[in-house]
């Protein structure tokens, strides 16, 4: 007897001729995944993969959870692999699900038999394996619409599998078969839920991040480097670029009219990320802005610094509201760092009565002023490179 783990594919079984290339890159984000944990065989057959351990004593506590957030997979299970046979089925089971059935008032179970050859059919499996269970849990009483425990049986070609219910996994698609994508993270709850949504589905990222020393400290530039570090327990290896952009808002600071302070300095972290976009081999940039929600995002502004890249920038959060966001910062453990007090350089030289309704012809007008393609070439060789491992 083993426990292992296994896992049931999502999306992936909607795909068509190339279905098995999005199985193997989930196989291999899978093991990259588990990798801290030990050593395990993984396979795939009949729409499940296996999940075993490959050596005693690894922590599957720690396994589940890790596979918990890998992008790809709609649910899994815990379950206890014996022989194919009902004898050894019936002595695993009240000891493999002591715990979850003394915490459990009802209770049914569910066979399922791939492996036509086993002699009892599902019912039959169901019926005597529930009546040994009663007999060995008499607190228990079976409920067959509503139970607070499902037992499964489930019978497959090397052996039989026991367990109590499926876990939800991530869900999506597997990070890497979409492509890469550059995300600007600000360090605020918006651009890490935004990150979070296009690695759900299949991107691999980099993360673009601009620091104004003095104007912002070393603790904002860490603050964005946990919350990728946060990131990475779903989105797996990143590279963090950090620009420095101190001399372009002082220019912007200096030169600009003040209403366009914040759409001309958007516009200027947007050809800055589409080139570094494009030397890492991303297709699109990724921003965690909301319509409506400060004066630089709405739909006039948005205008204004789409056109300056040539990338489409993708803004999964574009029209959820502020709890929304908040609800998945939670989820994926990034808001209470993203609400530490440390200042971002979208909050230096910050107009007190920004246009909202800019005009293309304004802002151009104003962007003339500045030393653009110096400014851009000098913060672009000042980047700095941090390598954000997945946990």
């Amino acid at each position: 007897m083993k426990e292992i783990i296994l896992i049931k594919n999502g999306e992936i079984a909607l795909k068509g001729l190339n279905r098995s290339s999005f199985e193997d890159l989930l196989i291999k984000n899978i093991r990259w995944r588990l990798k801290p944990v030990g050593s395990f065989v993984i396979r795939k057959a009949q729409s499940t993969i296996y999940c075993e351990p490959a050596e005693e004593g690894l922590d599957l506590d720690d396994a589940a959870d890790r596979v918990s957030r890998v992008f790809g997979i709609a649910a899994f299970s815990r379950a206890l692999a014996v022989e194919k046979e009902f004898d050894a089925i019936a002595a695993a089971a009240p000891g493999y699900l002591e715990e979850t059935l003394l915490a459990a008032s009802t209770f049914k179970v569910e066979a399922k038999r791939s492996d036509k050859r086993f002699p009892m059919t599902s019912p039959e499996i169901c019926r005597e394996l529930g009546g040994i269970l009663l007999e060995r849990f008499p607190h228990l009483t079976v409920d067959v619409n509503e139970p607070d425990v499902v037992v499964y049986v489930e019978v497959r070609e090397r052996a039989a599998y026991i367990h109590a219910g499926k876990i939800r996994g991530a869900g999506g698609i597997p990070v890497g078969s979409s492509g890469r994508a550059a995300l600007l993270v600000s360090g605020g709850i918006d651009s890490p839920v935004a990150g979070y949504m296009m690695a759900k589905r299949g991107l691999e990222l980099i993360g673009i991040h601009y620091v104004s020393p003095p104007y912002t400290s070393e603790r904002a530039q860490q603050k964005v480097v946990t919350l990728m570090e946060k990131m990475s327990r779903y989105c797996g290896n990143m590279k963090l670029f950090v620009v420095p952009f101190t001399e372009i808002q002082e220019q912007i600071r200096d030169k600009c009219p003040e209403d366009l302070f914040t759409i001309v300095m958007r516009r200027m972290m947007m050809k800055i990320a589409d080139r570094i976009a494009k030397n890492n081999d991303c297709a699109a940039l990724i921003t965690g802005e909301s319509v409506g929600q400060v004066a630089s995002q709405t739909v006039l502004a948005l205008a204004c610094t789409d056109v300056a890249t040539q990338m489409p920038v993708f803004r999964p959060v574009i029209g959820m509201d502020k709890e929304e966001i908040i609800r998945i910062a939670r989820e994926i453990d990034t808001f209470e760092t993203s609400i530490l007090p440390y200042e971002d350089c979208c909050t230096v030289f910050t107009p007190k009565h920004p246009r909202i309704k800019p005009k293309m012809h304004f802002v151009e007008e104003a962007e003339a002023l500045l030393d653009g393609e110096a400014l851009m070439e000098k913060a672009i060789s000042g980047v700095e490179v941090i390598d954000i491992r997945g946990r």
